[in-house]
């Protein structure tokens, strides 16, 4: 589509409509303090705007719809998995295609088979499952972004850039403990930034001196690719698939939640080109999973990511996604509201520390802004900072914190429209506004294992 006009529309008509839960501020503050002050507890009726995630909340085409009918639900070898694989392959290059339920399902499945106790996974980042699923079993996830990158307030191109200096200083030291090196696009633990292509092959280079596989977490692929086209030189006629499948083309093998950048509500993907690795993958898969030809999905929820995989990468979609994120991250730059810079794929992050500076990290503020935007106007966030990254020290009493406080406004794909996103920018100003009221929180209860889904916190006097 050629863009004559300044405004980018959403480039879908709503044909199905799901009523929003209309709550009022007195209803919402007894809904948190229901929920232990952790906005993951909150049920899905008291939220107004859901900013949670973008995995699994998006909204389906009538294609996907439509293919979801001639799911074959044949439990061994359906033709729908023959589609899906077809679609992957033609996508992504791998030999070997093993579906789960879920990215996280992936991560397990590919680190409970290749690493061993006291090995190191370097990556730009992992994010809060993938970290994980590297410790759990005895491995140790090493994060290696480029100096600078953390920082909000500097404005990259590529924030999420593996620094392949960092890499191969750890090669050199400790390659024989290294199993793999992952890179996810776009960043998410570092605000969605997006990894360059001249990185990725970079690293690869890297991954070929030392004889080490690369990896993918290619959950947000299409934007990783979309970004690519909008901001790294000589790469701006190139279409969004083709550098796709570029990108693609550097990995040994990659896992994907495909609740995100797959369209779908359910659904992961292991992609392999080792076929040995493969069996031993599919070995494991079938204990958890299921059979490797549905791993842990329906035959209607194949079709479904089949269909979705070939829409993400519709040029004029990926405009309209990133036109959304950019006209939110605008207006709130406008009123002052302090956020990692630039803004990347799939969400805003704000900065939690300097939004707040009088609540130190281990006061949690933003499990302070989460909560405060919920209260002021029913739009849940995310915190990701000390709650999620931190964990308690040897004697149980303190935190180590992480290096940023942020608080994530995902936007679920093709789920709400402008009007909805002017409320949200008028709900995180009134909250602006007040910012010197919010106060710290301490955590009440908790788990050893990914916290933040679970704890129960109190807000402090």
């Amino acid at each position: 589509m050629e863009h004559r006009f300044s405004t980018i529309i959403e480039p879908f008509r709503i044909k199905s409509v799901e009523p929003l839960g209309m709550t009022t501020r007195v209803q919402r503050q007894a809904a948190i303090e229901e929920a232990n002050w952790n906005v993951f507890k909150l049920h899905a009726e008291s939220v107004l705007i859901d900013l949670l995630t973008d995995s699994g909340t998006g909204a389906m085409s009538a294609a996907q719809w439509a293919a979801m009918m001639i799911g074959d639900e044949t439990y061994a070898c359906a033709r729908s998995f023959y589609k899906l694989e077809k679609v992957v392959r033609d996508l992504t290059g791998v030999q070997f295609v093993i579906p789960t339920h879920q990215g996280r399902a992936a991560e397990h499945i590919l680190f409970t088979t290749l690493c061993q106790p006291g090995q190191v996974v370097p990556s730009n980042s992992h994010f809060d499952t993938t970290r994980a699923n590297v410790e759990f079993v005895g491995a140790q996830a090493v994060d290696l972004l480029y100096d600078g990158a953390s920082d909000p307030r500097t404005d990259m191109p590529f924030k999420g850039d593996l620094d392949v200096r960092k890499l191969g200083r750890l090669l050199a030291d400790r390659g024989s403990d290294v199993p793999l090196v992952l890179v996810t696009i776009t960043n998410n633990r570092g605000g969605g930034q997006p990894v360059s292509l001249g990185n990725l092959r970079a690293v690869r280079d890297l991954c070929n001196e030392f004889g080490v596989p690369l990896f993918l977490d290619a959950a947000r692929f299409a934007e990783n690719a979309w970004l690519i086209k909008m901001r790294e030189p000589g790469q701006g006629d190139r279409t969004a698939s083709d550098i796709a499948r570029e990108c693609f083309s550097l990995c040994d093998g990659f896992t994907m939640s495909a609740k995100k950048d797959g369209l779908v509500n359910i659904g992961g993907l292991l992609g392999l080109n080792d076929p040995e690795l493969a069996e031993r993958c599919r070995t494991r898969l079938i204990l958890t999973e299921g059979f490797p030809t549905y791993g842990g999905l329906a035959g209607r929820d194949l079709e479904a990511l089949a269909q979705g995989l070939q829409e993400v990468l519709d040029e004029d979609y990926l405009a309209y996604r990133h036109a959304s994120v950019r006209y939110v991250f605008d207006r709130l730059d406008q009123l002052g509201v302090p956020m990692m810079r630039p803004p990347g794929g799939h969400a805003v992050y704000i900065d939690a520390a300097a939004f707040a500076p009088h609540i130190p990290a281990w006061q949690y503020p933003g499990v302070s802004l989460v909560n405060a935007l919920y209260v002021e106007g029913g739009v849940r966030g995310v915190e990701v900072g000390t709650l999620m990254f931190g964990r308690p020290d040897p004697d149980g009493h303190h935190d180590f914190t992480a290096n940023l406080e942020l608080v994530r406004l995902t936007f679920p794909r093709r789920t709400y429209t402008q009007s909805h996103m002017d409320y949200l920018i008028e709900v995180v100003g009134a909250v602006w506004a007040n910012r010197a009221q919010l106060k710290g929180y301490r955590i009440a209860e908790q788990r050893a294992v990914l916290r933040g889904f679970t704890a129960s916190l109190l807000p402090l006097d």
